[in-house]
């Protein structure tokens, strides 16, 4: 009887999680799914048009120039961003740091900042008008640095998420250095290994599982880009428009045009595109290991 009671009992704690994650994760999902085999016509209303909107998504130009613009952004900004995290997390793993608990906070500090205020932060700093660094070009007689202009913004957005998530990668990468068995260090030492030495045979070696992880993340962070510039629109609607990267240009259908089944479509053909190329990190960090 107490068996069959504690077999219950599994079920029983995992319930609350399942309903929760089937009415918040798979249920919206299945309905957008819905949606997305359906088309808003001015004469007949709605009809079901199976695949035609994905068809369609996949001939957007639009669309397509807002993936390239995220894949480029993704090219850019990821490698600049790990590579600071490894060497922060270096670093810290070193023990040469003075106040490195204080270091550590400073560098995790602008994760724990919301995306949004992040950005109007640095929209108020790239401002060509107010902004401090235009003042402080101003006032050496230099020309007005234009970070908000179509050569510069792809950068300036790069600049905003790699100071956000720098400190979130370099946690990451921290833990995974001081999970590392100190006997390594020690056996290294006795083999007259220096600190240089350890870092790039030890320590980076180590660090290739939390790295690939820390990819993975960067690729669905990077295809999903939306925060930053859809608040840096406001303040350069002349370089950002509504289909600047995949994410903005679902966002705008569906609740500027009001095309929420093409919207639909568009997410799921997005959600697609991030699988495949998750996949393809995945599978080339794996055969670079094995090889």
């Amino acid at each position: 009887m107490r068996i069959a009671q504690r077999r219950a009992a599994g079920p029983l704690f995992v319930a609350p999680f399942l309903l929760v994650f089937a009415l918040l994760f798979v249920g919206p999902l299945a309905y957008a799914a819905y949606l997305s085999l359906f088309r808003d016509r001015l004469v007949g209303g709605t009809s079901f048009v199976g695949l035609a909107n994905y068809v369609t998504a996949v001939q957007d130009p639009q669309l397509i120039r807002g993936i390239v613009r995220v894949a480029t952004f993704f090219v850019i900004q990821v490698p600049v961003m790990l590579v600071l995290a490894v060497l922060f997390a270096l670093a810290l793993d070193s023990g040469l740091l003075r106040l490195s608990k204080v270091v550590r906070l400073g560098i995790f500090v602008p994760y724990a900042v919301p995306s949004v205020v992040a950005a109007l932060m640095w929209g108020y700093l790239y401002g060509p008008d107010y902004g401090p660094f235009a003042q402080a070009a101003r006032a050496v007689d230099l020309p007005t640095p234009r970070f908000l202009t179509d050569g510069w913004m792809l950068g300036s957005l790069a600049n905003i998420v790699t100071w956000e998530f720098v400190g979130y990668n370099m946690i990451i990468l921290y833990a995974a250095l001081r999970a590392i068995p100190q006997g390594l260090y020690e056996a290294a030492a006795v083999d007259g290994a220096g600190a240089w030495r350890i870092a790039w045979s030890i320590k980076l070696p180590a660090l290739r599982p939390a790295l690939l992880l820390t990819l993975v993340f960067s690729v669905i962070g990077s295809f999903q880009l939306f925060n930053e510039p859809r608040l840096l629109r406001d303040i350069a609607p002349n370089v950002i428009d509504s289909g600047y990267t995949a994410n903005l240009y679902a966002y705008s259908l569906a609740f500027t045009s009001q095309q929420v089944n093409y919207a639909a479509a568009v997410s799921f053909l997005l959600g697609l595109v991030i699988v495949i190329v998750s996949y393809a990190v995945l599978l080339t960090a794996n055969r670079g290991r094995s090889a």
